[in-house]
Formats: structure tokens, sequence, C-alpha cells
């Protein structure tokens, strides 16, 4: 069973669905140009995923860049032919995509303002008279 990880990033660039074999196996590639806390803009990291079978649909209600969080399996398989030794290959295959803008909220709601902001300050001398009531005391 492989671990599951996942990145968040605004997409470089989206391959086509192609097709393997006798089988119908399916595979997209896509390509993310990585963003988020840790990256640094000027040296951008790009990092390409692939989708097979199912999952190939879901880059298709995606356009470049637009900002997404993927989460994805990390694969790796080993081959030996032609005679030239062993070689692996590894697979980032991706089987969640969702767009940013649902994970984080860009904009901070009246609501939550609200909480993250200290009250104003009342100044008691300046408020109406109506404020001034010394006879509401609690008595405690």
């Amino acid at each position: 069973m492989s671990t599951s990880y996942e990145l968040q990033g605004e997409i470089h660039s989206i391959g086509d669905t192609q097709t393997f074999g006798n089988n119908g196996f399916t595979k997209r590639e896509f390509v993310l140009k990585l963003t988020g806390e840790g990256e640094n803009s000027a040296y951008p990291n790009y990092v390409a995923l692939e989708l097979i079978k199912d999952k190939c649909g879901l880059m298709d209600s995606y356009t470049l860049g637009d900002e997404i969080k993927v989460q994805f399996n990390l694969n790796g398989r080993l081959w030996a032919g032609n005679g030239q030794g062993e070689k692996c290959f590894t697979s980032l295959q991706a089987w969640r995509i969702t767009p940013l803008s649902a994970v984080q909220p860009t904009a901070t709601s009246t609501y939550e303002a609200a909480f993250n902001e200290a009250p104003p300050a009342y100044d008691y001398d300046q408020a109406p008279a109506s404020d001034k009531n010394y006879d509401d005391e609690i008595p405690f």
C-alpha cells in the first residue's frame, strides 16, 4: 500500500489522455508549478503528475493557470529489459483534485473579521447622557 501525499500549485500544462496496449489502459499527464508555504517564486518548482484510468477526466474542468490542490500516491516500478540493466521508474499518481479556492478562503469574511479585530474603544466621557445612567449599577 502506498502513502498519500498532497501538493498545491498552479497548472502549468495539461496533456491529452493517451491509450496504451490492447486492454485500453489510459493515462493523462499534467505539470504543476508549486505554490504556497515554503516555495520561493524566484526559483519555482515544477512537478509532473499523472492521472490513470477513470481519473483522467479529473482535469477536464481546469485550465492553465488554475490554482489547485492535488492528492496523489507515490509509486515506483523496476524494469529490466533490452540487456541494459535494471531501471527504476517513479510516478506521482493523482487521485483527487480540488480548486485551491475551495480549500483556503481567499478573503476574510465580515464574520471572521469581527473575531480577528479588537472592538473599538468606547469613550464614556463623550457618550450621550442617556448612556450615563449611574443608577443602573449592579448590586454586588
